[in-house]
């Protein structure tokens, strides 16, 4: 998947309408987490400080086609023109007279961010004529937001469609590093894949099962593979109707030669709640009215003998009730584990949004290979699904591709 990027043409005189994803979230009028923000910032200066008109376009939130105060974008322009030492205006709606006299006035090297394009309902229905106006801003278009990339949205797709489309170099590593997962991981290669549900990873576990030599299962969703190897789970997050699936793909990997492991101790609780009374207990011992809330400190143990060997690993979901801080013990370690071995060398890709945020929340990701800014879009990817928002940029010709690689 070879996408010509921001270094394939010149940005210097260009007006350039930039897609990046600053869906961060925002508490009190401050944002809370920049980092959405910090990742477009190579992209946002490679462009500006090569005299091009910066134009960028966000979403926040699900306004759902209506202007809500507490979705507008200034206090993210208030933190970008902090991070970049210039001032960023941020407009007063995405479309409007007004936007058209901003952007007017805007000279080379400048940076303006439209309001949030949600407050439209036809960014989301990819609405042609919406697409037109906002391609009518500029000369060329970049996206930078991976996190949007498996929307067909007017921003994403419908854009593209109407201006010479690349892709920003935020984009590129992700592409570059996912990519690399699924064509040419080095071998063993390990897939940690956590998350309340089974059923929004079943497709993953699937699409790897012809490339990984060995699973980690953990989170919620194990619970639904520990019944479909015979165990209660008590009052625990549990999808009756996804038992067959993972007794499908249990038989599967077995047949493959593929490892497969589930915690064989678990955190039990009364209450997933702060403070609520848990303990440690076989998974053959779940009391019927206690719930498994993390991994036990045993079955990490295990986990981590595992994947020692492993050159290449991915890691997409936590492996326990991480929003409750008692129950992310075991998402926490693994996470200082993963950070030491990507440290050491090896390939460690992170995705999904509690498994980066407990990456984020222990100042780890600098530690790894790469930390995916997409949480459904690297699920997707990983699904090994076409992503729109990727696919419409315009692809390497292939003579230009190994005239580049036989340099």
């Amino acid at each position: 998947m070879d996408k010509l990027t921001v270094r394939d043409f010149d940005p210097q005189g260009k007006r350039i309408l930039v897609r990046v994803d600053f869906n961060v979230p925002i508490e009190d009028g401050q944002v809370k987490d920049d980092t959405r923000i910090r990742a477009a910032i190579p992209t946002i200066e490679y462009l500006a400080r090569r005299g091009a008109v910066v134009i960028l376009m966000s979403h926040l939130g699900r306004p759902n086609g209506k202007v809500i105060e507490s979705a507008r974008l200034r206090p993210v322009a208030e933190r970008l023109s902090r991070l970049l030492g210039i001032r960023v205006p941020c407009t007063g709606d995405a479309l409007g007279l007004g936007t058209q006299d901003a952007l007017a006035r805007l000279k080379p090297g400048q940076v303006i961010l439209l309001e949030n394009l949600r407050f439209h309902a036809a960014e989301e229905a990819d609405d042609p004529e919406f697409a037109k106006a906002l391609a009518g801003y500029a000369d060329v278009y970049v996206n930078d937001a991976f996190g949007t990339a498996h929307r067909a949205h007017a921003s994403t797709v419908g854009v593209a469609k109407l201006l010479p489309a690349y892709a920003g170099l935020l984009m590129e590593k992700e592409i570059a590093n996912l990519s690399g997962l699924l064509e040419s991981p080095k071998r063993p290669f390990a897939a940690i894949i956590g998350g309340a549900k089974v059923s929004g990873k079943i497709k993953v576990l699937e699409h790897l099962m012809d490339k990984v030599d060995t699973f980690v299962i953990g989170g919620g969703m194990a619970n639904t593979f520990l019944v479909a190897k015979g165990h209660t789970v008590g009052k625990s997050l549990l999808e009756k109707d996804r038992v067959e699936d993972a007794t499908r793909i249990l038989e599967a990997a077995e047949a493959k030669g593929i490892q497969v492991l589930l915690p064989t101790e678990v955190v039990v609780a009364k209450e997933i709640t702060r403070g609520a009374e848990h303990k440690v207990v076989p998974v053959h011992k779940v009391p019927n009215s206690w719930s498994i809330v993390d991994v036990a400190p045993s079955s990490m143990e295990t986990f981590m003998a595992a994947l020692d060997a492993a050159r290449t690993v991915v890691w997409n979901g936590p492996l326990g009730v991480f929003e409750v801080p008692t129950f992310g013990d075991g998402t926490r370690a693994m996470a200082r584990y993963l950070a030491g071995r990507a440290r050491d060398g090896i390939t460690v890709v992170v995705g999904g949004g509690d498994s980066v945020a407990a990456v984020e929340e222990l100042k780890l990701a600098e530690s790894f290979t790469h930390v995916s800014t997409g949480g459904g879009a690297s699920l997707e990817f990983l699904e090994g699904r076409e992503l729109p928002g990727i696919a419409i940029l315009q692809d390497r010709p292939a003579a230009v591709g190994a005239g580049k690689a036989a340099k």
